[in-house]
């Protein structure tokens, strides 16, 4: 009679664990990155009446089953459904990441490592990127300064450190020309095509930074050699700074007011030609260039089409523009009024330094009478690098679908500064939830190895958004129905024992 009073009371346990994982999804319902988790009953152990017998020949008696009595029910396991998608729900705030696949973020919260879902992302007054969930560090790589990840054991993403919220400037060293040099075109056709620093042709410009960050302008003068075989001549007009003003002239202005006009000791290479100041007039500040060679680019005259540029400057064996680029480079030369020495300079022991300028991307159509060239900084064929930048200080950071870092600045530029590392574990089912949209790792779930793994490997960010809670709220309600009824019939089972054990006492009377 009393074994039953008993199971009640187990039956009643069990169901009361089973609504409090229930109550616990149902309340996280809408928190971000939480999984959902279901409780399952077992059988206690029995007491046994009698034990099964095998059937007798000899007696010709037959078998029997055991006589047990079970004493009732208790939870088998608390299962987290950990593998099952949350719903992804956009944000549209840059620092807002959903993981997509079995990955977690690894997070660094009071000096022990955990990992989550929760993928609400900011930055702390120190630069490091951090959950707004848990207030944990997020771990990943950090890039080195050339801009590659270095995967090693995994630290705190410090993305907003001195050392990248500011960018450096850097020299131009490529530039690529576009368009049209027009065989028609009568600025083309110049004088004396013999002349090395003639201020006649087509004029040709563009603009390049210097190792500060300070923006020059170079003119050269492109002109047919006076022959109908695609062959022109380019030679250099001048090199201006940011305010107009001639690098090879320097202004002065004595005690009067009066202003004074000299040459620089300034030597700018083209192709393999040397320009200097010849004279200055020291009034008005004219100048006129001395040049000892210009330099050559042919067209094939028949379609138009570029063939190669001579006299470059740059060494075959060492430069992938050796026959379509030519070698811009200043040399600040010490002296009286010297530039500062900024330049990207040519090296001609280690054939580094200089402008490589790009010529490969031009034609010679006739079409309007009138050449077209425009210019961009970079080398088309490595997607641009090369350019050059002024100084720029960051503007924000943005975080990409493979979780990689970047820093972007008010000079346009961007780069990478990390990439986010995450974990998976044989079993993730097996990790230890503890609260604050955290788990650590158990023995049953595998062992974290300290690096991680990028993100691709196991599936991907997606970028303002985050992943929602798995709670599905309709099996939550029916489990809810069956519990409550779980939990009634227990109940009843105490009230009818007590009836009979009330009945059993009332035989006395």
């Amino acid at each position: 009679m009393m074994r039953s009073l008993f199971s009640g009371v187990a039956g009643l346990k069990t169901h009361q664990t089973r609504m409090d994982v229930i109550g616990n999804n149902i309340a996280n319902v809408n928190t971000v990155g939480f999984k959902a988790s279901s409780a399952n009953f077992k059988d206690m152990f029995y007491q046994n009446i009698s034990a099964a017998t095998g059937p007798d020949a000899a007696t010709g008696t037959a078998g029997t089953n055991a006589k047990q009595i079970g004493l009732g029910s208790q939870i088998a396991s608390i299962t987290t459904n950990i593998t099952e998608q949350g719903g992804t729900s956009s944000t549209n705030r840059a620092l807002d990441l959903a993981i997509n696949g079995d990955s977690f973020l690894i997070v660094k919260s009071g000096g022990a490592t955990y990992f989550s879902k929760a993928g609400a992302l900011n930055v702390d007054e120190q630069g490091t990127l951090y959950s707004l969930t848990n207030g944990g560090t997020i771990q990943g790589w950090m890039a080195n300064a050339q801009g590659e990840i270095v995967k090693d054991i995994v630290k705190d993403l410090t993305v907003m450190s001195p050392d990248n919220t500011n960018y450096a400037p850097t020299a131009t060293e490529n530039i690529t020309l576009n368009g049209n040099i027009d065989k028609m075109d009568p600025d083309v056709s110049v004088t004396d095509p013999t002349e090395v620093t003639t201020n006649e042709g087509s004029p040709v410009t563009f603009s390049f930074y210097d190792k500060l960050g300070q923006v020059y302008t170079a003119k050269m003068m492109v002109y047919s050699n006076g022959k109908a075989d695609g062959t022109y001549s380019i030679t250099l007009a001048d090199v201006f700074n940011e305010n107009g003003e001639s690098i090879f002239v320097q202004k002065t202005v004595d005690a009067d007011g009066k202003v004074k006009y000299a040459a620089r000791p300034t030597e700018v290479t083209l192709g393999e030609g040397k320009y200097t100041a010849e004279t200055v007039d020291e009034n008005t500040g004219k100048l006129k260039l001395k040049g000892d060679k210009a330099a050559t680019l042919k067209f094939d005259s028949n379609t138009g089409n570029f063939i190669s540029t001579d006299l470059t400057g740059l060494d075959p064996d060492t430069s992938l523009y050796a026959t379509k680029g030519i070698l811009f480079s200043v040399d600040a030369k010490t002296g009286t009024g010297a530039l500062e020495d900024t330049f990207n300079k040519y090296n001609t022991t280690s054939k580094m330094g200089g402008i490589t300028v790009d010529f490969s991307k031009l034609t010679q159509y006739s079409t309007s009478g009138v050449s077209s060239v425009t210019y961009k900084k970079g080398a088309s064929d490595t997607n641009y690098s090369g350019a050059g930048n002024v100084s720029g200080t960051m503007t924000g950071i943005s975080i990409d679908d493979k979780g990689m870092v970047y820093g972007t600045y008010n000079n346009g530029s961007k780069k990478l500064l990390a990439q986010i590392a995450v974990a998976t574990f044989s079993n993730p089912s097996g990790l230890e939830a503890v609260g604050d949209s955290l788990f650590a790792q158990t023995l049953n779930s595998g062992l974290f190895d300290g690096v991680g793994e990028a993100i691709e490997l196991s599936g991907s960010f997606t970028p303002g958004a985050l992943e929602m809670s798995n709670v599905d709220l309709s099996q939550e309600f029916t489990t809810m129905i069956t519990t409550q009824r779980g939990f009634q019939a227990n109940s009843r089972i105490i009230s009818v024992s007590d009836g009979m054990l009330e009945e059993l006492v009332n035989l006395k009377r």
